[in-house]
């Protein structure tokens, strides 16, 4: 007897295609122009997209469309999942390059932090090609095809190699439009009023805040859940809920305004810290090397991250 495979329920790949393109462009005849289709071809897959999801997608204008808060939303998620996509594309046709490293990290960690200053990395190696991975899980070296990672957590592998990079704090943030709307949040207790935003791959991050401050009557499971906390960040700026923050994250919503935080002088240190990660026998290759003390460089140089264990 053949074992049953479950299929994954997915909309059409090319009304996905198009939507995430039209989001992108916020205009649905520079969509057309990118994928070599018709106006009207663009804005039919759209509609059959809006049609299978059962919600609008767009705000349609005279002269222009605008992203529904739905909208807003999945395009961040299409938009990441086709970033994926293009990275194991160039993961699959760079394979054996000897000046290749292949490098894993969180992926809020890698378009919030890693990739406006990896450029400078490339001008100082453009012998060495950085493949991008990014996953919400961490490295099996055993089983992974990766040279590298960025992790938070706690060195437990002997046979891995841990440089740390800093340490973080945790913090609740949300839209300042939520607080003009709901009315301040006076303190940490009234927390239970409102809507969670929890990350569930780190779900500890919450409960680790909670307890610190001495919160026992609010459950962050309780509201929304998300896999990243890319994503957590962009529902708490459409004002969905409250957040939880920590660095490397913050810094452009923080600067801002677009994010505040709720009780400044409650912030709680995270229990794991940040960490480049390598094998062992493969700490001092020259690529690996390259990269490591090129990532120490510029963590040093961030003002807004404690380089030592807080």
């Amino acid at each position: 007897m053949k074992p049953v495979i479950s299929r994954r329920r997915l909309p059409p790949l090319n009304a996905m295609r198009a939507f995430e393109s039209a989001a992108r462009h916020e205009s649905f005849k520079e969509a057309a122009a990118e994928l070599k289709v018709s106006q009207s071809a663009i804005s039919h897959q759209v509609k059959g997209l809006e049609a299978a999801l059962g919600v609008e997608l767009f705000v349609r204008k005279a002269r222009a469309v605008e992203l529904t808060r739905a909208g807003k939303i999945y395009y961040v998620v299409l938009r990441d999942a086709f970033e994926r996509i293009s990275e194991g594309t160039d993961l699959i046709r760079a394979r054996g390059s000897a000046g290749a490293i292949t490098l894993q990290a969180y992926s809020t960690f890698t378009v919030r932090w890693l990739i406006p200053r990896l450029p400078r990395f490339q001008l100082l190696h453009p012998e060495v090609l950085v493949r991008l991975h990014t996953s919400q899980d961490d490295v099996n070296f055993d089983r992974d095809d990766v040279d590298a990672c960025v992790m938070i957590g706690v060195p437990t592998n002997q046979e891995l190699h841990y440089d740390h990079l800093f340490g973080c704090e945790l913090y609740p943030v949300c839209s300042p439009t939520l607080l003009e709307k709901r009315g301040p949040i006076d303190s940490p207790e009234r927390l239970a009023e409102h809507t969670m935003i929890q990350v569930y791959p780190s779900e500890n991050d919450w409960w680790v805040w909670l307890e610190a401050n001495g919160v026992g009557d609010v459950d962050p499971d309780s509201g929304l859940q998300f896999d990243s906390y890319d994503l957590a960040l962009v529902a708490a700026l459409q004002g969905m809920g409250i957040a939880l923050g920590q660095q490397p994250y913050m810094s452009r919503d923080m600067k801002s305004g677009m994010l505040v935080e709720i009780f400044p002088g409650r912030r709680i240190r995270n229990p794991n810290d940040w960490y480049f990660v390598c094998r062992k026998g493969k700490k001092d290759c020259s690529k690996i090397e390259a990269l490591r003390s090129w990532l120490l460089q510029e963590v040093a140089a961030d003002s807004e991250l404690s380089v030592g264990r807080i």
